[in-house]
């Protein structure tokens, strides 16, 4: 069975589950790093890249995400 691919909020690219970092909102509002990617509550994938991750910073990717 294949894996299934995500996209990075940041810069739209489709990797395998495994390559990206999942961050989750919770139902508290409480946003924070998935390490075993099964974490209950909203989840979005970012690359493990130095530019997608300071990009999150500057944009508002993870807001649209989280909305």
């Amino acid at each position: 069975m294949q894996e299934r691919l995500r996209m990075c909020i940041v810069c739209h690219g489709r990797s395998d589950k495994k390559e990206l970092v999942r961050l989750v909102k919770n139902k508290d509002g409480e946003i924070f790093l998935d390490k075993t990617g099964k974490a209950n509550g909203r989840g979005a994938y970012v690359c493990k890249s130095k530019d997608c991750f300071d990009k999150l910073k500057k944009t508002r990717a993870l807001n649209r995400a989280f909305k």
